[in-house]
C-alpha cells in the first residue's frame, strides 16, 4: 500500500469492518499501544474551553482515546502545546486561489486546513461537466478532505455568455461520485423567487443534500421564501444585522474573509456560545499571496480572537460548527472515534500552527511526497478574436450622464454612480483626473465575440490598463484602462496566455501571469505564483492603482448576482433590476 492509497476515499473516514473495530477498541481501552500517540497535549475542550493535559491515542485516521495516559507505537512529543480540531473551510472556489488543487492543498495543510467544501462553478463555467469532473478527480486522491458541491448556477445569469450550461440531468450522474456532497451556491436568488423551472429541478434533485446559499442583502418574506427552499447555508452577508436575521431563519451564516470580500471584523462580534454553533468560517475566494503573508482558515481564526471572540467559541467555529453544517459528523471534535485531523498550536490566540495530523498522519511527511493527480484541463479555452484600440470605443450618448460602477474596496458589491465623461468626436473618453476608467467584458469562449463595455471608478489608474480572464462567473476577460491601446494589447496578450493576468503600458507588457487551466489556473508550483503576482501588483501600482488586490476586484465585476451595478459581455447590468442597460 502505497502512502496515497490511504486517501482514495479523499479524506473521509472510511468505515471499518469487524477487525478494524477489534483494533480501535483495543487500543482506545488501552489493551495494546496505539498506533501513534500525541504525548503531553493540552487539548483545548470546545465544550467547556478548558485546556486539558493528556495523551491523543491514534488508531489508523481515528483518535481512539482522549484525556488519559497511552503507550504507541510511534509517538510525536507534544511538549504542552495546545491540541485543536483541524479547521474545516466551509466554501471556497478551489479556482481562485489560482492553484491546481494539489498545490493549494499544500499550502492550507501546513496551516491547519484539513477538511475544504469547494464549488467548482469557476471552472464549471468554462468547461462544463468536464470541468466538474477534473475537480471531483483531484478529490479523490488529495490527502486533505476535499468536498465538491455540485455547481448550480451555470451560468449563473441568462444575461452573460459562458462556455457551458448545466441543467439538473447534467448534475444527476455525479451526484454516484463519493466526493461530491450537495448543491454548490444559488446565486440566482431572483431566479429562485420566481420559482425558475429549471433551478427548482435542481434543488428538488438535491432536496437531501446540503445546498448552499448566495443572497446579498436579501431579508425579509424574500429571504423567508429563498430558504422555504431548502438553502441551508449563507456565506454573503456583510453586516451583524443581515448576519442574525438569516441565523433567525435557520441559515448556518459563514463568515468569510477572502482577498476581496473581508466580512470578519463586522461579523465576528455574533460569535458567542449561543451562536458558535449556527457559525462557520469561509475563504471563498483567497489569493496564494494573502494565504502566504497572512494565511487560511487559521488568519480567520486570529483575527476574530482579535476582536475579543471567545478562543473557544472561535476554535468551535472553524471546526466542529462547520462540519455539521455539512453532515460531516466524524470530524470537528477531539475525541474518540472522530476522525484524526489535529492542529498543534504553540499559541492559542495567536493559532500560532506548530504541527498538522490530518487523517493520522503528520503533515510534514505528506508534504514529502508528490500529490499525483489528474493531467490539466482546459488548455487553450480562450478563444476571442484579435483586438485593437477601436473596439474599446464607446459612443456618446444623448444622455448628459452616464451609470458608472463604483468599486468598494474589500468589498464585491459595488455602488451605482453617475458621471459625465469628457467628449471627443462623437466618443466617451476615459478621465484619469476624475477616476474614471473604461471597463470592458470580451467574450472569449469563441461563441459571438460580444464586448460590454462602460466606466468604472475606484481603481486610481493613471495610465495603462490591466486584463484578466478570470471575470466571475463566466470567465470572459475583463479589461480595466484609461488607453484604449493598453486596453488591446492586454487583453491580445491574455489570449496569447491560454489566460490570465496581464498589466500593460505605452505597447509593452509590464507584467503577466499565465493561467492556461481553464484560463483560471496556473500549472506551476505556488512559488512561481506568488513571485508573479507580487510583480503584477508592483506594475498595477506603477500605474497608479491603489487597490491592494487589483485583479480580484476586476475579477467581480462581471459577476452580475452582486449589487449593484456590473458589467457582462452584453453591457452593463443593473443588478437591483435585473436588467441590462442601455445608454441613450
Amino acid at each position: 500500500m502505497t502512502p496515497l492509497d490511504r486517501h482514495t476515499s479523499f479524506g473521509r473516514t472510511t468505515a471499518p469492518d469487524a477487525s478494524g473495530l477489534s483494533r480501535r477498541i483495543a487500543q482506545g481501552a488501552g489493551a495494546e499501544p496505539a498506533d501513534l500517540v500525541l504525548r503531553d497535549v493540552r487539548l483545548l475542550d470546545l465544550v467547556t474551553g478548558e485546556l486539558l493535559p493528556c495523551d491523543i491515542a491514534i488508531c489508523g485516521e481515528v483518535i481512539v482515546g482522549t484525556l488519559e495516559r497511552y503507550e504507541g507505537r510511534a509517538v510525536i512529543e507534544g511538549r504542552g502545546r495546545i491540541a485543536v480540531p483541524g479547521f474545516v473551510d466551509t466554501h471556497l472556489h478551489v479556482e481562485s486561489s489560482l492553484l491546481a488543487p494539489g498545490e493549494l492543498a499544500r499550502c492550507v495543510l501546513a496551516r491547519g486546513t484539513t477538511t475544504m467544501i469547494c464549488d467548482p462553478h469557476e471552472i464549471a463555467n468554462v468547461l462544463g461537466v468536464e470541468g466538474i469532473r477534473w475537480m471531483l478527480d483531484w478529490a479523490a486522491v488529495l490527502p486533505l478532505d476535499l468536498r465538491v458541491q455540485l455547481s448550480s448556477c451555470v451560468p449563473a445569469t441568462e444575461f452573460e455568455t459562458a462556455g457551458a450550461r448545466l441543467e439538473a440531468e447534467d448534475l444527476a450522474p455525479l451526484l454516484a461520485r463519493p466526493e461530491a456532497l450537495g448543491l454548490a451556491e444559488v446565486m440566482n436568488f431572483p431566479g429562485v423567487l420566481a420559482r425558475d423551472p429549471g433551478l427548482l429541478a435542481k434543488l428538488a434533485a438535491f432536496a437531501d443534500r446540503p445546498i448552499d446559499g448566495h443572497c446579498p442583502l436579501l431579508a425579509g418574506k424574500g429571504l423567508c421564501g429563498y430558504a422555504a427552499a431548502g438553502i441551508r447555508t449563507e456565506h454573503e452577508a456583510t453586516r451583524a444585522e443581515e448576519a442574525l436575521e438569516k441565523l433567525r431563519k435557520g441559515f448556518h451564516v459563514l463568515i468569510r474573509e477572502g482577498s476581496v470580500s473581508k466580512d470578519l471584523r463586522a461579523l465576528a462580534p455574533l460569535i458567542s456560545p449561543e451562536t458558535s454553533p449556527f457559525l462557520a468560517f469561509c475563504t471563498d475566494d483567497r489569493n496564494p499571496l494573502d494565504i502566504e503573508e497572512e494565511g487560511h482558515v487559521d488568519f480567520l481564526v486570529r483575527e476574530a480572537i482579535r476582536t475579543g471572540a471567545p478562543a473557544h467559541h472561535v476554535y468551535r467555529v472553524a471546526s466542529w460548527s462547520g462540519a455539521r453544517a455539512f453532515g460531516l459528523f466524524d470530524r470537528g471534535l477531539l475525541a474518540p472515534g472522530r476522525r484524526a485531523d489535529i492542529v498543534l498550536l504553540d499559541d492559542l490566540a495567536s493559532c500560532a500552527v506548530s504541527e498538522v495530523i490530518v487523517g493520522g498522519r503528520p503533515v510534514r511527511e505528506l508534504l514529502a511526497e508528490p500529490f499525483p493527480g489528474p493531467a490539466p484541463v482546459g488548455l487553450g479555452s480562450v478563444r476571442m478574436r484579435r483586438l485593437s484600440a477601436a473596439d474599446f470605443r464607446i459612443p456618446a450618448p444623448a444622455a448628459a450622464t452616464v451609470p458608472v460602477i463604483g468599486v468598494i474596496p474589500g468589498k464585491i458589491i459595488t455602488e451605482r454612480l453617475e458621471a459625465s465623461p469628457p467628449r471627443r468626436a462623437g466618443e466617451l473618453l476615459a478621465d484619469p483626473a476624475a477616476d474614471l476608467a473604461k471597463v470592458a467584458v470580451i467574450e472569449r469562449h469563441g461563441k459571438n465575440g460580444n464586448i460590454g463595455r462602460g466606466f468604472v471608478r475606484g481603481f486610481g489608474l493613471a495610465r495603462g490598463a490591466i486584463a484578466s480572464s478570470v471575470g466571475h462567473d463566466s470567465h470572459n476577460v475583463t479589461v480595466v484602462g484609461v488607453d484604449d491601446a493598453a486596453m488591446a494589447l492586454a487583453a491580445n496578450r491574455v489570449a496569447e496566455l491560454g489566460g490570465g493576468f496581464v498589466v500593460a503600458h505605452e505597447g509593452r507588457v509590464l507584467a503577466e501571469l499565465a493561467l492556461p487551466i481553464a484560463g483560471l489556473m496556473s500549472d506551476r508550483p505556488f512559488a512561481d505564483v506568488t513571485s508573479a503576482l507580487r510583480r503584477l501588483r508592483a506594475a498595477a501600482r506603477g500605474l497608479g492603482c491603489r487597490l491592494p488586490e487589483p485583479f480580484l476586484q476586476v475579477s467581480f465585476l462581471p459577476l452580475p448576482v452582486i449589487p449593484h451595478l456590473k458589467i457582462t459581455d452584453r453591457g452593463l447590468f443593473d443588478v437591483d433590476r435585473f436588467a441590462l442597460v442601455e445608454l441613450v
